[in-house]
């Protein structure tokens, strides 16, 4: 369970991150108010999800998915360059998400 948490956590990360964007400097009200919420949530479903889950594991997990969300979304909402560069880079934050994952069991 502690995984799925986890894995939410990382939307809402990949949430307020893009959230930003739509601030523009928090001079919006309403993309302000959706990326705190998207951030609190976030930070609490990592908190929750660190109750079982080592927190280097889950810490690096949470960035991973949020890194990897942020630039895939990126590259579709916002035109930025997809270079095959760019894309073998997330795949290897993707792959280091997935072998954490294999490595890592709740409650150690």
């Amino acid at each position: 369970m502690a995984w799925i948490i986890l894995f939410v956590a990382g939307l809402f990360e990949i949430g307020w991150a893009i959230g930003l964007k739509y601030t523009e400097g928090f001079t919006r009200l309403v993309p302000t108010a959706l990326t705190g919420v998207s951030l609190v949530a976030s930070m609490g479903l990592l908190g929750v999800a660190v109750r079982t889950l080592p927190i280097g594991t889950a810490y690096a997990v949470w960035t991973g998915i949020g890194a990897a969300g942020t630039v895939i979304l990126g590259i579709v909402l916002f035109k930025e360059p997809a270079t095959v560069a760019r894309l073998f880079c997330v795949g290897l934050i993707l792959a280091g998400i997935v072998g954490l994952k294999l490595v890592t069991r709740e409650g150690a």
